[in-house]
């Protein structure tokens, strides 16, 4: 980034200056204000198994990665990559002379121990107060460091960084891998195999977390800064612990010469002595002290300059006194006072932002000065400042000082112009998802101050405005955290606007986002509240994404892992049309067996549960099996009525009347029988019909022909003798065919039953067994009709 990234005179005032004169333009650039709108851009990454289609209008889009999207095998960068990789990481040099380095004073014993622990492969945990001098030690511990490790040294900062984002942090910085962020098992298994010395800045948990990051980076090695309250590593970690403490007093005054290029002067010297009781050594205040002293000697090299700052009086001339004990300890306000305004404005939108100062690249559009960018020089010359990663912040203390000295008052409209400036610049397509990133903390920064700290419509709509177009670009840079905090702060600006479609966008954001992260009651919540909304809005669009996301979080729910290949077409025979009395057959043939092979399925076997494949068609032959049924029956009985009703006025007829009968399990069909003569020897003729008679078939006065029904299941078909005292005839039925023919008779007789075998007169257990016709007599040719319960259910 540079300074003529952003148009000039574009933003915010519309290009005036602190001191009133209009800025000259340097190109013939479009305000940002009337710059029409870009389009929206979409972005695919790969998370996890999932394909992320980063869609800034309507909603991210997830689905299973097809196989053509799938990402190549991550690999190691070259050493030559990491080392570029690193420095591009390093926070931007302020423009104007460089400052002198100051020497590393009084650390050489710690900064010996500190490269033979990590030499040895051992995690350190190194532990000072803020202004301590921690992230000095840590650049001299990694210089020498730099041979160790067969993946080199990685430079991280852990502020406001979780466990997660810092394994992700490390992968990206060994491993190249584009548009790809690995979930959590693979994640493991890349971090597993890195053999680096880690040096862990600002970290800010301890505890279970640090062990599970430990834990996930075996073959390396940490050296981790951090301060006395962070939470202290639990009793059994490996970590070696280094205590980092102040200067002493000969030290922290050869380190104030350093910093004034100067030897101290009495009155000096004895100042310096009573800061370094004061402030315990640390080396933060003498660096601060230091620019006091270099402000003093610039107000008295130059008679002029005391009429350019407002802290001082004409009268005072180049008599400039030293600071009270007080302002030595507590800086900030009086070296502000003495910065130009470019810095001190610059240091009330850090305070806006919670100490977050923006890159040098947009200080320009912020502060409305062309050369603003050389107010950073003159924060880090005075030691307001500290780098944090790839940026700066307020130096430890600095923030509360300002604060005091009133610099927080219009920080909500400070950060309304900071959201103006990040909501154009985040969208622009200039900026790429690095870039961005880079500026994340900012950005966030900026959000928070406007939903905490302005509760009207405008505040909340600038906030919404930057929110949908940071959000989009922290997703399509893998920067989990960053994407939630700027859709729950968006979710919560909107909620104050009032404007419901935006906070339907942020939910549906939020749950494509959980289900990323495998969070699946927070997707399905976040989901079903979008839906709800966009429902009520009539947005189709945005509503099928929100279901197509929520079908896709239900299938993993049911432990279902949707595949991305074609789907299999399925080649179930589909069930046959079926007639009321003859489909039947047909019909339940298609049931599940759920038995022995060889045992027939009729109805009473074929309620198994069905397998899961044909649950559904299965539901719809169930159906047509109970219409068959059911329209037998009535057939059934209507005939059996009808016939009852005419035996009662004429004679049965000579031939035998037919009835369907199941008699095999697999297949139902209709055939007339007569119950056969045991004297006839098992022998039958048939008639020139073609149908079987007795010749005991005569009719008897007084009984009817009413026709065989089936039985009901596990009954045995009996018949009434045809005269008092014969034996008891028992129904053979014969094995049904498809057609009428009755199939040959037997070539052997068949043994007569027990029944048969009754001595004349002797009652059998069928003499006391007679079934009654629809029409209350007394039927000699078969088993009784049935009742409506007895018939066949399917």
């Amino acid at each position: 980034m540079d300074n003529d990234s952003f148009g000039e005179g574009g933003f915010g005032d519309g290009g005036s200056f602190g001191n009133g004169a209009a800025r000259p333009p340097r190109d013939a650039v479009t305000p940002a204000a009337k710059a029409a709108p870009a389009h929206a851009r979409t972005v695919k990454v790969v998370s996890g198994d999932f394909l992320l289609t980063v869609n800034p209008v309507d909603g991210s889009e997830i689905e299973p990665c097809p196989p053509g999207e799938q990402p190549a095998r991550p690999v190691r960068r070259t050493a030559a990559e990491r080392v570029e990789r690193q420095r591009a990481a390093l926070p931007p040099v302020p423009p104007g002379p460089a400052s002198p380095r100051l020497p590393l004073l009084e650390r050489g014993e710690e900064r010996e121990r500190l490269v033979r622990l990590l030499g040895q492969g051992r995690s350190v945990r190194l532990t000072g107060p803020a202004g301590s001098g921690r992230s000095t030690l840590l650049d001299a511990v990694a210089e020498d460091c730099a041979d160790l490790a067969p993946d080199g040294v990685i430079r991280l900062n852990g502020h406001h960084r979780t466990p997660g984002e810092l394994l992700q942090e490390l992968f990206t910085i060994v491993f190249s891998a584009p548009g790809h962020r690995p979930d959590r098992n693979a994640l493991a298994g890349f971090v597993r195999d890195i053999g680096a010395v880690v040096v862990l800045d600002d970290l800010e948990f301890g505890g279970a977390a640090l062990d599970e990051l430990l834990d996930a980076a075996p073959e390396c090695a940490f050296l981790l800064a951090t301060t006395p309250d962070v939470p202290a590593p639990s009793a059994d970690s490996p970590l070696e612990e280094v205590f980092l403490g102040g200067l002493g007093r000969a030290t922290a005054l050869e380190l104030l010469s350093h910093i004034v290029e100067r030897p101290l002067t009495e009155d000096e010297s004895n100042w310096a002595g009573d800061l370094w009781f004061e402030s315990e050594g640390l080396p933060l205040r003498f660096v601060q002290a230091g620019g006091l002293l270099r402000q003093g000697d610039e107000l008295r090299g130059d008679p002029e300059a005391v009429d350019e700052f407002a802290a001082f009086d004409a009268a005072q001339g180049r008599d400039v006194p030293l600071p009270t004990l007080g302002e030595g300890a507590a800086p900030a306000p009086l070296l502000a006072s003495r910065l130009s305004e470019s810095a001190r404005q610059t240091l009330r939108i850090a305070v806006a932002l919670g100490g977050e100062v923006p890159h040098q690249a947009h200080l320009p559009a912020l502060v409305g000065d062309t050369h603003a960018d050389a107010a950073l020089g003159e924060l880090m010359g005075c030691g307001l400042l500290s780098p944090v990663g790839t940026r700066y912040r307020l130096a430890a203390g600095v923030l509360a000082q300002l604060r005091e000295k009133g610099y927080d008052k219009d920080s909500v409209a400070h950060a309304h112009t900071a959201a103006q400036h990040y909501a154009w610049w985040s969208g622009h397509p200039s900026v790429t998802p690095e870039r961005a990133m880079a500026e994340s903390d900012a950005v966030l920064a900026a959000l928070g101050a406007l939903v905490s700290g302005g509760r009207d419509a405008g505040h909340a709509g600038a906030a919404v405005r930057l929110a949908r177009a940071a959000a989009p670009v922290f997703a399509a840079g893998l920067h989990w955290t960053a994407w939630e905090k700027a859709l729950r702060a968006g979710s919560e600006a909107a909620r104050i606007a009032g404007e419901v479609a935006e906070d339907a966008y942020f939910h549906h954001e939020l749950g494509v986002l959980a289900l990323c992260t495998g969070n699946l009651e927070r997707a399905r919540a976040e989901l079903e509240a979008s839906i709800g909304m966009r429902g009520a809005l009539a947005d189709k669009r945005g509503t099928v994404a929100g279901r197509r996301a929520l079908a896709l979080v239900e299938d993993r729910a049911s432990g279902l892992t949707p595949k991305p290949e074609a789907p299999t077409i399925r080649t179930e025979t589909p069930a046959q049309p079926v007639s009321p009395l003859s489909g039947l057959t047909a019909t339940t043939s298609q049931l599940p067996r759920t038995g022995p092979e060889d045992e027939p399925v009729t109805p009473a076997t074929a309620t198994a549960p069905p397998s899961r494949r044909g649950l559904a068609l299965l539901g719809a032959r169930r159906n047509v099996v109970a219409a068959g049924a059911g329209a037998l029956l009535a057939v059934v009985l209507g005939t059996v009525v009808t016939l009852g009703a005419a035996s009662d006025k004429e004679e049965a007829p000579a031939d035998n009347v037919k009835n369907g009968q199941q008699t095999d399990g697999d297949d139902f069909t209709e055939d007339w029988e007569t119950p056969q003569d045991p004297a006839d020897d098992g022998s039958q003729k048939p008639d020139d019909k073609g149908a079987t008679k007795s010749p005991t078939s005569s009719a008897v006065p007084g009984t009817s022909t009413a026709p065989d029904a089936p039985a009901a299941p596990g009954e045995t078909p009996s018949s009434t003798p045809s005269q008092p005292g014969s034996p008891s005839e028992t129904a053979q039925a014969p094995r049904p065919t498809p057609t009428r023919s009755t199939p040959n008779p037997p070539s052997t007789p068949p043994k007569p039953s027990p029944t048969e075998t009754a001595p004349t007169g002797t009652p059998s257990p069928s003499d006391t067994e007679t079934s009654s016709s629809p029409g209350g007599e007394t039927s000699a040719s078969g088993p009784s009709a049935p009742e409506s319960s007895s018939a066949p259910v399917m």
